[in-house]
């Protein structure tokens, strides 16, 4: 499997961000030997965000554009907000952004592209969040390995190994393995 992630801060489609001033932004890409077309139809049913993303516990379709996130965070805590989709191009693009009253605000852009080697797709996420307790929030979660910037590339990692492979590797005994 040929690992390219980016490791530039790759910011596409800033005009669908509802970033505010202190917001942090991040960005990656990753290319993927899928059509577009699938990618973005396993991304846009949310319910499958948990499949790859590693703190991400639940999302809930409330309708068409309406979901509900739970997401793990530092110390055995976890947060939960409601999202709406704010941008939808099929085979092409999703943004989305957290509602009033969510507890992190955030929003984000996924954009699949075709490769230009023809080589399946660029999918690249670009994320805007407030980091709760500001600066020293942001330190304890990359302390903890929750913070944005780490995960989004272990996730896209993850998401590549799973369209690509149809699984995701993870350093766990399989749950049929013999136990001593």
């Amino acid at each position: 499997m040929n690992e390219r992630i980016s490791d530039t801060e790759d910011i596409v489609h800033a005009e669908h961000l509802a970033a505010r001033p202190g917001d942090v932004l991040v960005g990656r890409s990753v290319t993927i030997d899928r059509p577009r077309e699938e990618l973005y139809a396993f991304w846009r049913n949310f319910e499958n965000l948990p499949k790859f993303m590693h703190n991400i516990l639940r999302v809930t379709a409330l309708d068409a554009t309406h979901s509900r996130w739970l997401v793990a965070a530092p110390a055995g805590k976890s947060v939960e907000w409601p999202s709406a989709i704010t941008v939808d191009e099929p085979g092409h693009m999703i943004a989305w952004e957290s509602e009033e009253g969510a507890s992190i605000r955030n929003s984000g852009v996924v954009e699949f592209k075709d490769s230009p080697e023809r080589r399946g797709t660029v999918v690249t996420v670009t994320l805007s969040y407030d980091p709760p307790g500001g600066t020293v929030g942001q330190l304890i979660a990359k302390l903890f390995h929750k913070e944005p910037k780490i995960q989004a590339r272990r996730d896209l990692r993850r998401f590549k190994q799973l369209m690509e492979t149809g699984e995701v590797a993870t350093a766990a005994p399989p749950y049929a393995a013999p136990r001593a």
